[in-house]
């Protein structure tokens, strides 16, 4: 199917009128019919049928309208880009990251890259690391904000600064930190191994000779943070994520000796950074920097 095609068929599946279809097109209804035909004729079978005055999508359509939908919501976002990038050159920025960073570090270096530059827009996609890569590697994404240390060809790392893992439970006021040793045998909720800082807790754990019993693991941290507020648990997350969750009840504690968590971010190792994409990781790292100086005591 081509292009034009895939308009047709969408306006039609839309409207369920040719006359409809060709009025949202913005062109003659012997033209839209002329498209439909043109349509069916490569596909080989009928997209419509007329019953009772309107066009009905054969079963053939229905089977191909979920591909369409999201050929149709690509184009959509293709519109939207070639429209910043005429009206705001390089003002556009495709920004992936981790869902703990997009709860705790990307909000305010978001709203301070709009209040500097009102013009700037950005779509933002939270993904996991396997996800993220695949993102930058298909040019889906611009930038991915990450806690993966992992190198992958093609990819250039850039590093913003470290968070710390914490122990966040119930209870209000201030506490020392905590050894490992010393909660071991609390119920806790963990993040899964396949999560950077995940791996980091459990080679920790590890060296220790500690084998805690997890009431939950979680891939999530932000979900952790918000069982440990149900009561579920006490969590033990990045304290990015921990000081955006932080509520009145809650206490978080760092923990001893300091399990560090990098963050990054990933680039395109052939393509060069814009001066949009350099002042907004300067952003993230002064955030990441401003972060860990509200643990130090």
């Amino acid at each position: 199917m081509r292009l034009r095609h895939i308009e047709i068929f969408e306006a039609i599946r839309r409207t369920g009128s040719l006359t409809q279809a060709a009025a949202a097109l913005h062109i003659t209804q012997p033209a839209a019919s002329k498209l439909l035909a043109s349509a069916e004729a490569q596909l080989g079978f009928k997209l419509f049928e007329r019953i009772k005055g309107r066009l009905v999508a054969t079963r053939e359509a229905d089977i191909l309208t979920p591909e369409v939908a999201r050929l149709n919501q690509d184009l959509d976002s293709v519109r939207r880009l070639a429209a910043s990038l005429r009206d705001r050159p390089h003002a556009h920025l495709r920004l992936g990251c981790a869902p703990a960073l997009g709860l705790g570090l990307l909000p305010g270096v978001v709203r301070d890259s709009r209040a500097a530059q009102p013009g700037i827009t950005f779509d933002i996609h939270t993904y996991h690391s396997a996800e993220l890569v695949r993102g930058m590697l298909t040019r889906e994404l611009d930038l991915a904000v990450t806690f993966d240390t992992h190198d992958t060809p093609g990819l250039t790392r850039i590093e913003l600064g470290h968070t710390e893992l914490v122990h966040l439970g119930r209870g209000g006021g201030d506490g020392g930190p905590l050894a490992l040793a010393d909660i071991a045998g609390d119920t806790l909720i963990l993040l899964d191994a396949s999560d950077a800082a995940g791996a980091l807790l459990q080679m920790a754990l590890d060296a220790q000779g500690l084998d805690p019993r997890a009431a939950v693991r979680v891939q999530t941290h932000y979900v952790a943070c918000a069982l440990a507020q149900a009561g579920a648990g006490d969590a033990i997350v990045d304290a990015i994520t921990a000081q955006a969750m932080l509520r009145p009840d809650m206490r978080l504690r760092r923990l001893t000796p300091v399990l560090q968590v990098p963050i990054s971010v990933l680039a395109r190792s052939q393509d060069p950074l814009t001066a949009l994409q350099r002042d907004l990781i300067e952003r993230l790292r002064a955030a990441c920097a401003a972060s860990q100086a509200a643990l130090e005591p």
